[in-house]
């Protein structure tokens, strides 16, 4: 009984904040608003981090993302990956309406995450450590990466695995938090505490705040990176305006 009058009264809040001003790409609910979501810190105000702080950015319904929608759009709307018949893709650290999505495919699709205690995983999704692909070189078409490489000690690493797997030809979604605010990327190995790392690059799991020069860090690992905005395109997905797409081709 308790489930059901739960289930109405979602229902009942949908129907009330129906809407043409947002329309979730996953789901198809069209709404008045989205929910809040992410958390406000110094850090962030001060450098002005684009893909983190308290933003309204999720769906009333199926509670997707902005950023996981941007990758969608640009999947569907941009890339057009959805036409095709033969694709490989790796998905690192998925997000699960966008997994849903290109789980409907015919494609190759594989899921990877570095497993941590206490934490569940779908049974779709590999344990799989971004540092170490366990896969042959110029293997996926297809490379999403969306919000990772923040919280890698190693990230150069990590992008020349990334690099490696990649098809000639292939193109890798690299998504981090960024600020324009600063030139260089901001990190130090030596802050290991959540709450200076909090202080110091926007979150308590982050290992650096990347700045102007993440392009050239990709760069350097033979990536050719292109910095794209589709946003002004398709403004009824709410999708943070100022967050621009790193496509990196190989």
């Amino acid at each position: 009984m308790k489930n059901l009058f739960c289930s109405i009264k979602k229902q009942l809040w949908l129907f009330k904040h129906r809407g043409n001003k947002y329309t979730c790409p996953f789901c198809g609910y069209s709404s008045d608003m989205l929910l809040p979501f992410g958390q406000e810190n110094e850090a962030v105000r001060k450098h002005h981090i684009i893909g983190a702080g308290r933003r309204n950015a999720r769906c009333l319904k199926c509670d997707s993302r902005d950023r996981e929608r941007l990758i969608y759009i640009y999947l569907k709307q941009v890339a057009r990956i959805f036409e095709k018949q033969e694709l490989e893709i790796l998905h690192i650290a998925p997000e699960l309406n966008l997994a849903k999505k290109l789980r409907e495919t015919n494609f190759r699709y594989i899921c990877g995450d570095l497993f941590t205690e206490g934490y569940h995983y779908p049974e779709y999704v590999q344990n799989m450590n971004v540092l170490h692909l366990p896969f042959e070189g110029n293997t996926f078409d297809v490379i999403l990466c969306n919000h990772v490489l923040e919280h890698v000690p190693e990230d150069r690493k990590a992008m020349s695995e990334i690099y490696r797997v990649l098809k000639p030809g292939g193109f890798a979604l690299l998504q981090v938090p960024i600020s324009y605010r600063i030139e260089h990327t901001i990190e130090d190995p030596s802050i290991q505490s959540p709450h200076q790392r909090e202080i110091t690059f926007g979150q308590k799991d982050h290992c650096r705040l990347y700045g102007k020069d993440y392009i050239n860090r990709l760069q350097e690992c033979g990536f050719h990176v292109e910095a794209a905005s589709i946003s002004e395109n398709y403004p009824q997905y709410g999708f943070n305006p100022e967050e621009k797409l790193f496509i990196c081709t190989k």
